[in-house]
Formats: C-alpha cells, structure tokens, sequence
C-alpha cells in the first residue's frame, strides 16, 4: 500500500498552485471544476511518491488552528530534495522569498536532516534530504 494523494483546502487557487510549481518542480494537472459545487482542484505530481491535491470551494471556512502550535491531526507534510545542499539552498530561497521558516535547518534525534517553512496559506512543510 501507499498514500496516493494528500490534500489541502486553499483559498488562493492558482498562487498555491503556482507556490508548488516553483519552489518543488511540481506538475500541474488540469484545473478541475464542478460548477454546480464551486468546486475547484488541481493535481500535483512530483517525480515520485504520492500526489498533492489543491482544493478551493468558497463555502470552506478558514482553519481556526494556530500554525505556530502543534495540535492533533495532519500538521505538516515533508517533501524530500535529495541532498543535504538542496535542504540548504531551498530553505534560503524561500526565506529570501519572503516566506516563514519556522524550523531552522537541523539533523534530528532520529537522523533527519530538515527544516520547516510555511507555504503561502501557512501549511507546514518539512523539507528534507
């Protein structure tokens, strides 16, 4: 077995989308949409390993949950680079960019090598080798 997709609520569309695309080489499918709901999606490929799905409705309320706390249920999600240089290099570029690192670079207790940063809409995501 393995995860075939994860998926986030958004409200910015095509800026998550286009978040995605520049920072972690990810490919777009084509833009679904369900007028009779509202509803709009994209899917993310990477290289390898499972998919990321984008989802916008305007009837979804806003998370209410702290980014900066941890709390139960799905918190962050880890995109693995490929070398200790890319964790580096990405997590520079996107502090450069603007965005909000709220794990520094480290090696962990159980042998990752990772930080944290907030993409655009404030969803956790792990940057590893």
């Amino acid at each position: 077995m393995k995860i075939e997709h994860l998926a986030i609520w958004v409200k910015d569309l095509e800026g998550m989308k286009a978040f995605y695309e520049q920072y972690f080489a990810a490919k777009a499918g084509e833009k679904y949409r369900n007028d009779k709901k509202d509803f709009e999606s994209y899917f993310l490929r990477f290289d390898e390993g499972s998919r990321l799905e984008l989802m916008q409705m305007p009837t979804i309320p806003s998370n209410t949950q702290d980014p900066y706390l941890q709390y139960t249920g799905i918190i962050h999600f880890a995109m693995s680079v490929g070398s200790k240089e890319r964790v580096d290099q990405l997590t520079e570029q996107l502090r450069a960019d603007g965005f909000e690192v709220v794990g520094e670079v480290r090696w962990t207790g159980d042998g990752y090598y990772e930080s944290v940063v907030l993409d655009p809409e404030k969803n956790r995501i792990e940057i590893t080798i």
